[in-house]
């Protein structure tokens, strides 16, 4: 990454555009090199002088934040951190965005005085992100190197009582991609994605559109899991862990203090698997920033699960995936496009 990242603000709030500024002060490595209010104003100043990174508002006048989005990443690939308000419209508006190839949604939260807390630290990631290695443009998609034939012919060749999932930033596209080809009568899958809670809802129901194998929703308390189903931790108020022993498994949500920052975490997720499943479980750790997850993957391999971790090259943000391997709580390591396969491969 460049000593100093240069920003471009694009808002048609003027209260925002000045609350983003203002909350980038504290970070002495951003330079916020342009405002504007709308994608016209900010097309300009891309072109004069070429941002680091660009932090995008959704709903604008004219031409609204995703078809200026889809824009940028056809035309000049830049990293991009979506805005977007705390709304059911806002948050499938985000999850569109993050499949087109935005780096991250920052949803606008809280007063003015902590509305965009946090969103310095996202924009120093995706300054290291290089749009280029997601499929967010035109153009054919990379071929796995194992087969998985979908909801067809393809089976699992161990039959896990359960199989957890992990990611944060760019699992959007990640769970999808590792997800949609799994046959119906595959394991129950249960995730944990790092999101806002209407975001987690949101991404629910669509990968449920997307996927009509499967059943996908956000995790309730007490539902006994079953072959097919996925279920989806809701973001922000209690974590999602397992209870009970396999294959009698219930997912419960169970209120408490983040872990590591984060609400609902993938430690407490993959250590209740650990301690339910065991030997009879499997556990992914996908792209994300920081370290959740990596202990809770740990204590799934001691238990006797089988654990995969998703490979730098394919990682968006190469964090969660990377300290789980340096644990040694990666029993194997595969791209993206791999990962499926060696998943219902395992034996």
């Amino acid at each position: 990454m460049k000593e100093r990242v240069k920003v471009l603000v694009v808002d048609d709030s003027r209260t925002a555009r000045e609350l983003i500024r203002r909350s980038f002060l504290k970070y002495p490595e951003i330079d916020v090199i342009g405002m504007a209010s709308n994608p016209i104003e900010a097309r300009d100043l891309i072109i004069a002088d070429q941002p680091d990174v660009i932090t995008l508002d959704i709903e604008m006048p004219g031409m609204n934040g995703l078809q200026f989005l889809e824009k940028i990443m056809r035309l000049r690939p830049i990293p991009v951190v979506m805005v977007s308000s705390m709304t059911t419209r806002g948050a499938n508006t985000a999850i569109t965005a993050l499949q087109m190839g935005a780096f991250e949604c920052f949803p606008k939260q809280g007063g003015a005085g902590e509305a965009f807390a946090g969103l310095g630290q996202i924009v120093l990631e995706a300054a290291r992100y290089q749009p280029g290695h997601r499929q967010a443009t035109p153009g054919p998609r990379p071929v796995r190197t194992e087969p998985v034939a979908g909801s067809g012919t393809a089976s699992w060749r161990t039959p896990f009582d359960v199989v957890g999932i992990g990611s944060s930033t760019g699992g959007v596209e990640a769970v999808e991609e590792v997800i949609k080809d799994f046959p119906a009568k595959s394991p129950p899958i249960v995730i944990c994605q790092h999101m806002p809670s209407l975001y987690t809802s949101s991404f629910a129901a669509r990968l449920d559109s997307l996927i009509p194998q499967l059943s996908v929703a956000e995790a309730q308390d007490g539902e006994m899991l079953a072959p097919g189903m996925v279920r989806i931790a809701p973001g922000g108020e209690a974590h999602l862990v397992l209870e009970g022993h396999a294959p009698r498994l219930f997912t419960r949500l169970r209120s408490g203090e983040p872990v590591g920052g984060h609400r609902p975490s993938v430690d407490r997720l993959f250590h209740s698997i650990a301690q339910t499943a065991g030997r009879t479980s499997l556990g992914i750790i996908l792209t994300g920033m920081g370290q959740d997850g990596a202990e809770g993957l740990l204590a799934m391999r001691r238990a006797g699960a089988r654990t995969i971790g998703q490979d730098r090259a394919s990682s968006v943000v190469y964090g969660m995936p990377r300290v789980a391997a340096e644990l040694g709580a990666v029993e194997k390591v595969g791209s993206l496009m791999d990962i499926p396969g060696l998943a219902m491969g395992l034996h």
